[in-house]
């Protein structure tokens, strides 16, 4: 059997659905897995064995150069050569549910009343009905293995095996790791300012917390941010890194500290301790584990409207977030 993923974006979102892969995987060994990404991605999906070959696109691009939308269409044509039996759409929105219906006519996706962008579900022979406001990684999974006639419950997603793989990192690591004292590895940006726990609270935990701290980032003002942390404190930045590398890096971490994005939830699929911080958005996106653990703000969010004037993360307060670090440390020490 041939089966096709679409899941474009976002890094985070990604992580989740890849969960579904080993479960699939166990139910129908046999079966050919192909996922279609925004080539920004690929890094991401890059070496797991589940999946066979990744599709990338640049739908992205169609922001600023519209025209690209035929080049766009004739790969994915192009893709649907590969002569697909069944394509799962697990974003939702109209972009990918085209992708999908032009890999195949069986496609299948969320019901309209389970997604955002509800005209997508027209174009999906098969819908799958899921609350929109539940957990992330749960729709994500149903979406993914309810059409090919498996079930999988939240045990065995919390008994997941780790399903980021990566080469060898091209930055010396060993040059950052340390022997000696406990590694915390913090994400201090997102695409969000709102989201974003403030860079004075972020200095406090390094001075509170007896360990080797490292930053990483991902654009030149997450790396600001990083170089001004480490100017007022011993934390010091990693250089730039590809995906692999990321990956690699967390790997190698005691503990991850950051906001509700893409490199802190890669902790989860790496199964590496990890403290999530969240605002204004809803902390059903996460499984909290033994060792992945949540802080929310005191704001109420709505997960149909999410609020980026929601600035309440800030009111986290950093003695829950170091005393929460410390018990994690404890757990791996």
């Amino acid at each position: 059997m041939k089966i096709a993923i679409v899941k474009l974006s976002a890094m985070g979102d990604i992580v989740h659905a890849m969960v579904a892969l080993q479960f699939i995987k166990a139910g129908l060994p046999d079966c050919q897995i192909d996922w279609v990404v925004e080539q920004g991605f690929v890094g991401v999906l890059a070496d797991n064995p589940h999946i066979d070959t990744i599709l990338p696109v640049n739908l992205k691009a169609l922001k600023t150069d519209k025209l690209r939308v035929f080049e766009e269409i004739a790969k994915v044509r192009n893709y649907a050569q590969n002569g697909y039996d069944l394509v799962i759409d697990a974003q939702g929105l109209i972009k990918s549910a085209v992708v999908a219906r032009l890999l195949a006519a069986h496609c299948v996706g969320f019901d309209k009343d389970s997604i955002r962008e509800k005209w997508a579900a027209l174009l999906y022979a098969q819908s799958i009905a899921y609350p929109y406001d539940a957990n992330t990684i749960d729709r994500n999974v149903a979406v993914l293995t309810q059409a090919l006639g498996l079930t999988v419950t939240s045990e065995q997603i919390l008994a997941k095996q780790p399903f980021l793989y990566f080469r060898p990192p091209q930055i010396e690591l060993d040059d950052y790791i340390s022997d000696k004292q406990a590694n915390i590895v913090l994400v201090v940006g997102s695409t969000w300012p709102s989201r974003n726990y403030p860079l004075e609270k972020y200095l406090q935990l390094i001075f509170r917390l007896e360990a080797n701290f490292l930053i990483c980032w991902g654009n030149e003002k997450e790396h600001w941010m990083a170089q001004w942390l480490a100017e007022h404190s011993l934390a010091r930045v990693l250089p730039k890194m590809s995906l692999n590398d990321l990956k690699a890096t967390i790997a190698r971490a005691d503990l991850l500290i950051g906001n509700d994005t893409g490199p802190t939830h890669m902790a989860w699929g790496l199964n590496k301790p990890s403290i999530t911080l969240f605002g204004p958005t809803p902390v059903s996106r996460v499984y909290q584990t033994d060792i992945n653990k949540v802080l929310k703000s005191p704001s109420v969010v709505d997960p149909f409207k999410l609020n980026k004037q929601d600035f309440s993360i800030k009111h986290i307060d950093v003695d829950q977030v170091v005393a929460l670090a410390k018990s994690l440390l404890q757990i791996v020490s």
